[in-house]
């Protein structure tokens, strides 16, 4: 599809680039749109800032306190934690204040910034958009595995391979995508969710202040490594914060919001970085705080307790991914449903059942061979949240606003969005130097469908 172009589904008046750009919108419902085979403006700001929250608390949560605190330590570790955390929802703030320009409603990214920019820009976001969401599902295919094989470690002295696993895994994830087709349709799921997210996040919470207060003498909250290493490691670091934060799909998210869906956005993103941050915040500081810097990769593999406790965490944090990572592929089934589907049929027509089959099959057989072949995968997030993330999160909003709104802007406020394009490239560049190092390193260590138990 043409940025900016395609199929209408309504017409009406335009208004002002300057007034959409301040997160105002168009009076009444009139708005052109591209054509898209999800639906749109469905959904109460309530739900989906629900959906945001239990989203951002999923199976990822266990591997932050390692990722995103050990490299940093405590003054460190809390500072960015709330500054990244600041700045991401700021800047998802302004984003969702360009949702409608001149009388269009962009329900893409891409589309967004090809309309401003034009075709290059367009497939720049399309690449850098579909090659986050597509390493984050191989992530959460990961964890998921790691879930399943810690359970079934609790029952047997010899545990199946961790392919095994992941194979179980993607096909449970292609099941789900395929019957719960759009983010619309998530709605039936929330609740069960909500409540599986809730379940592990007390659970853990719980062990967690446990086995802090018995370990009180002996936790070490010491930064390790050579002074490149502690630079290196501290970027990574970084990049994991962000990937906690955003995902980069805001236009898309904020599509299924019903009008006035500026508004009702940003309502809905106060709820993630207000209730969902304090959880997935606070199971990461607990984490640490609980093991200091030997806390794993895996946080369920230091829990002490019970077996059931162990078997339940797993066993939640499995559940809730399986829901929470379609949240962050339906941009790419959008975009394969939208070409491949009939759009003036149902989503549960026989034809449109057999082209999403198909579809959906593709990306997670793609997905699930190559978890299987790099069954380190999290030393990824990193990557992602570096060359990908730091762009579409920071960068391009800035440069839509001064795209958008030119000369017109005062002096303080280009300059405020010139320092962040700035900032935000470096720290693009540099975190992902830290990244490719982070993965070279770690090549070196593994092969080819090993059998590992290092996770995201």
């Amino acid at each position: 599809m043409e940025p900016g172009c395609g199929k209408r589904e309504a017409v009406a008046s335009s208004s002002s680039m300057d007034t959409e750009a301040a997160g105002q919108e168009p009076k009444g419902s009139g708005y052109t749109m591209a054509a898209t085979a999800h639906a749109v403006d469905t959904d109460s700001w309530q739900q989906v800032g629900l959906l945001l929250v239990i989203g951002f608390n999923c199976a990822y949560v266990l591997s932050f306190s390692n990722l995103m605190m050990v490299p940093l330590g405590w003054g460190w570790g809390v500072a960015c934690l709330l500054l990244v955390g600041a700045a991401a929802w700021y800047t998802n703030w302004l984003l969702a204040g360009l949702h409608f320009i001149d009388g269009q409603r962009f329900i893409r990214y891409r589309d967004l910034m090809g309309f401003v920019f034009g075709r290059k820009m367009y497939y720049i976001t399309w690449f850098l958009q579909f090659s986050t969401l597509l390493l984050c599902n191989m992530g959460f295919i990961l964890l998921g595995a790691r879930a399943l094989k810690a359970i079934n470690v609790e029952f047997t002295r010899t545990p199946a391979r961790l392919q095994w696993f992941i194979a179980a895994t993607g096909t449970i994830y292609f099941a789900f995508a395929y019957f719960v087709p759009t983010i619309s349709a998530m709605r039936n799921w929330l609740a069960t969710s909500a409540a599986l997210t809730l379940a592990y996040d007390v659970a853990l919470l719980a062990i967690l202040i446990r086995d802090g207060k018995s370990n009180k003498h002996s936790k070490d909250y010491n930064v390790h490594g050579t002074q490149p290493e502690k630079v290196f490691n501290a970027l990574g670091a970084v990049a994991a914060i962000l990937v906690c934060n955003t995902s980069g799909l805001l236009p898309e998210i904020q599509s299924t919001v019903r009008e006035p869906a500026v508004r009702g956005m940003r309502r809905a993103l106060l709820l993630q970085y207000t209730a969902g941050a304090a959880a997935y915040y606070g199971v990461s500081v607990a984490g640490y705080w609980a093991y200091g810097s030997a806390v794993s990769e895996y946080l369920p593999n230091e829990l002490g307790g019970p077996r059931w406790a162990a078997v339940l965490i797993n066993a939640a944090a499995f559940l809730q991914s399986v829901v929470s990572q379609h949240l962050f592929t339906v941009p790419i089934h959008e975009a394969m449903d939208t070409q491949l589907q009939r759009l003036d049929e149902g989503m549960f027509s026989r034809y449109n059942l057999t082209r999403r089959f198909f579809a959906r099959g593709l990306i997670f057989g793609f997905n699930i061979f190559l978890t299987a072949l790099f069954p380190f995968m999290g030393d990824f997030v990193n990557l992602v949240g570096s060359f990908a993330l730091v762009p579409l999160t920071f960068t391009f909003p800035s440069m839509a606003v001064l795209k958008i709104k030119g000369k017109t802007s005062g002096r303080c406020s280009r300059l405020w969005h010139w320092g962040i394009i700035v900032f935000s490239s470096l720290l693009c560049l540099a975190t992902t130097a830290a990244a490719v190092r982070l993965i070279f390193n770690n090549a070196r260590i593994y092969h080819f469908f090993a059998d590992t138990c290092r996770g995201v």
